[in-house]
C-alpha cells in the first residue's frame, strides 16, 4: 500500500487524516480507466488513469466532518454525497493512484479546519478624513481637466 495508509495488520489499512481521525481502505473505492489524451501505442490498452469514489454519508468519519464535506461546494462531491475523483497526470498506476488518496485526504483534512469568524470594524477617524481629502482632491484635478469656456 502507498505511504499515506497506515497499515497496523495486513488487511487493515487506513488513510490518515488527523491524529485521531483516519478512513479505512474498505471505504475507498478506487478502480482503473484509460487515462485521456494522447498516449501512443498503448493508449488503448494500458488503464493508467484512477477513478476513486468515497461516499461521505456511508463512511465512519465523525459527524463534524461529513456536515462540512457535504455543505462544501465542491464539484467533485455529488449530490448523493460521494466524492468523485480523477486522477491521470502521471502514467503509471500506482502514482496516480497515491495522487488520487493525496487529494482525498487534503479535502478532508482542509473540512477541519474551522475558518476564523471575522469581526467587523470601522474605519479611524484619520483614515475617513482621508478619503475625503483624497476625493476633493481628485475632483479638483478633474475639473483642472475641462476645458474652458468663455463663461469662467
Amino acid at each position: 500500500m502507498p505511504q499515506y495508509f497506515r497499515c497496523d495488520y495486513p488487511g487493515d489499512c487506513m488513510l490518515k487524516i488527523s491524529t485521531h481521525v483516519s478512513i479505512p481502505a474498505s471505504e475507498i473505492g478506487i478502480s482503473a480507466i484509460r487515462a485521456q489524451g494522447a498516449g501512443g501505442q498503448n493508449v488503448n490498452k494500458v488503464s493508467s488513469a484512477v477513478h476513486l469514489r468515497f461516499d461521505i454519508g456511508a463512511s465512519s468519519l465523525p459527524a463534524f466532518y461529513k456536515e462540512r464535506l457535504l455543505k462544501l461546494n465542491d464539484r467533485r462531491i455529488s449530490k448523493e454525497g460521494v466524492i468523485i475523483i480523477k486522477a491521470q497526470r502521471y502514467r503509471t498506476l500506482e502514482k496516480n493512484r497515491e495522487e488520487a488518496l493525496e487529494r482525498l485526504q487534503a479535502l478532508v483534512r482542509g473540512v477541519a479546519v474551522t475558518p476564523r469568524k471575522r469581526r467587523p470594524t470601522q474605519p479611524t477617524r484619520t483614515s475617513r478624513e482621508r478619503r475625503l481629502n483624497d476625493k476633493t482632491r481628485r475632483g479638483r484635478d478633474k475639473l483642472l481637466r475641462r476645458k474652458l469656456t468663455r463663461e469662467e
